[in-house]
């Protein structure tokens, strides 16, 4: 992996331009409570650049005239704390192992970069995420400024940096898609498990339970989101993460969960019948979401626009709600007045990558985005019938259905990186029934 990273800081220093340095500090620990901190993950553009994934880090890339350099700024090797808190890789670890040019101990920071950003012209840094860190280098701009009497010139430019990496995060590498695939993988034997270990009378977080062992047993080492297992009338609830009601036979049970492997997030979402077997109205439900997604996910092809397939899987489930009965009009007047909301308010997917929601632009000049080989999004329509809408008859009410896959967009087509996790009813009731 160090080439990969290698390469995507070179992709990043020819966009720089010379005599230009880019800033870029790792994510802080976050206090839990009181001595206990929440685990430390590194800052997703920091790892992608750098693979380094211990707190207190910054990186620098200079460009200079005849040269660029690969710096990092870590904690120091420290015995007596490594005996505490665990190895520390140091200044000569991040040579060594993350093919640094130069590394120093993070207390140098300051005096180096007083050093180095007298006469550069631009710097790249994203203002805003971490205003600590702003203050370092507004007061390093301030002390440049105050020495230009004496020949010493301030940067004339700062320039958003994410602006580019988010860009570049945006194409997956064929080594980044092979790590997607694992936590795909892992993700999907999880909703399997979930599926065979469903019986009435469960509690959520039961289920929740048993997606997390399924995850760390197979390598991740925690979920890459709270996962959402949302029972009967909580799957009409989005975002529901309490997780902690009872599974009532009869109710349908939604779980979105996904892993994450390697700084690497999948997220799938699979709905299926707590005791084993869709009602009538479920199964009615289930199957028009599944068209829909199935619908949107052939949209999914180099050179369609971003918004094609959520406009498919809307058209989907607008003709289908009418045929239940759940919508009564023409279809294209119902889109328009947006009709299908009551029961489909959310968009039908969103980029994927380090980060679950993932960055790079949807629009470009106010048109949405073209799909490219080496993007990842999800794709996941849904109902959600609350068990308050006087609209609809008492036999709809409080279903809620999500299917959700993760989609690379490849040269001919796509590739659905959570294939393994079952989907069509008739394998969901067969699975759960043999359990």
């Amino acid at each position: 992996m160090t080439t990969e990273f290698n390469k995507r800081r070179q992709r990043l220093l020819k966009q720089m331009g010379p005599n230009s340095m880019a800033i870029l500090p790792t994510a802080t620990e976050k206090i839990r409570n009181r001595d206990v901190h929440y685990p430390f993950r590194p800052d997703s553009d920091f790892y992608y650049l750098t693979g380094f994934n211990e707190p207190e880090a910054v990186m620098v890339l200079l460009r200079e005239k005849s040269k660029s350099r690969f710096i990092l700024f870590c904690r120091k090797r420290d015995k007596t704390l490594e005996i505490w808190n665990g190895h520390r890789y140091g200044p000569e670890g991040a040579i060594e192992q993350f093919g640094a040019d130069e590394a120093y101990e993070i207390e140098d920071l300051h005096s180096k970069l007083s050093e180095w950003m007298g006469g550069i012209d631009r710097i790249f840094y994203t203002l805003g995420q971490d205003h600590e860190f702003d203050q370092v280098l507004t007061q390093q701009a301030e002390s440049l400024r105050n020495q230009s009497r004496s020949g010493v010139n301030e940067p004339s430019q700062f320039i958003s940096l994410s602006h580019i990496t988010h860009q570049m995060r945006l194409i997956k590498s064929s080594a980044e898609i092979k790590s997607m695939q694992h936590a795909a993988n892992i993700a999907s034997e999880a909703h399997i498990q979930a599926m065979q270990h469903c019986k009435p009378g469960m509690n959520e977080y039961e289920i929740d339970a048993e997606l997390t062992h399924c995850f760390m047993k197979q390598g991740s080492r925690s979920p890459a989101y709270q996962s959402i297992v949302a029972g009967g009338k909580n799957a009409c609830i989005l975002h529901y993460t309490e997780n902690n009601a009872v599974l009532n036979d009869g109710d349908l049970l939604l779980i979105d969960a996904g892993a994450e492997y390697a700084n690497y997030a999948s997220d799938i979402t699979r709905t299926f019948p707590v005791n084993g077997r869709f009602s009538e109205e479920q199964r009615a439900l289930y199957d028009l979401v599944l068209d829909a997604q199935l619908a949107a996910i052939k949209k999914v092809q180099p050179g369609v626009g971003y918004n094609v397939h959520h406009d498919t899987a809307v058209r989907v489930l607008t003709k289908g709600l009418i045929k239940l009965g759940l919508l009564k009009g023409d279809y294209k007047q119902l889109i328009k007045d947006n009709a299908y909301k009551d029961f489909y308010m959310h968009r039908t997917g969103h980029w994927l990558g380090m980060d679950v929601h993932d960055v790079g632009p949807y629009k470009q000049d106010q048109q949405w985005l073209k799909l490219r080989p080496g993007m990842v999004l999800t794709v996941e329509p849904g109902l959600y019938i609350s068990p308050n809408c006087k609209k609809v008859a008492k036999r709809w009410r409080g279903i809620g259905i999500r299917i959700e896959d993760d989609v690379v967009v490849t040269r001919t087509g796509n590739k659905v990186l959570s294939a393994a996790a079952p989907k069509h009813a008739d394998n969901i009731e067969a699975i759960m029934q043999a359990a």
